[in-house]
């Protein structure tokens, strides 16, 4: 028998085969599997992340849920691994926009998406006070979190 993080993957992958998304309360999932809720975070903060191709939602408190995305990536196996390696743990404006072009010319993101993460990261980092090599590394986090989201891919309606 697997470890209760083993059958507590296995019970919300079960669910996300179903309807590609799920929409849980942790505290009922810990009473459902006997474990505390800090069980139930470490599952999702291992197993579910972005890396894995997951896009998880929270909202705490009383009415509070916690929903997990399935994403579809970009069809290449290795498309996630490959961005990221691109970016890197520092990237200057001239890579950055070098890669939002060849992203776009792919088809991989849209224009207006290119466009708009450009804008957003760069008026991010306009602190004179922040040093230019610490500029770089925060873009490089900024554009790959973005990136893991936006190159996620809907199924078609």
């Amino acid at each position: 028998m697997g470890s209760l993080s083993d059958l507590i993957e296995q019970y919300l992958q079960d669910l996300l085969t179903k309807t590609g998304s799920v929409e849980i309360q942790r505290r009922q999932l810990a009473q459902m599997f006997r474990c505390a809720p800090s069980q139930i975070n470490y599952v999702l903060e291992t197993r579910f992340t972005m890396q894995h191709g997951y896009l998880i939602v929270s909202r705490r408190g009383g009415g509070g849920y916690i929903k997990i995305i399935k994403a579809k990536w970009y069809e290449e196996p290795d498309f996630v691994e490959r961005l990221t390696d691109l970016i890197g743990t520092t990237i200057n404006q001239e890579g950055m926009a070098i890669l939002l072009r060849r992203l776009v010319q792919e088809s991989i993101i849209e224009e207006r998406d290119s466009l708009l993460l450009w804008q957003i990261i760069n008026e991010e980092l306009e602190n004179p006070m922040l040093a230019e090599e610490k500029k770089d590394q925060q873009r490089a986090c900024l554009l790959r979190a973005t990136l893991l989201v936006l190159c996620g891919r809907e199924e078609p309606n």
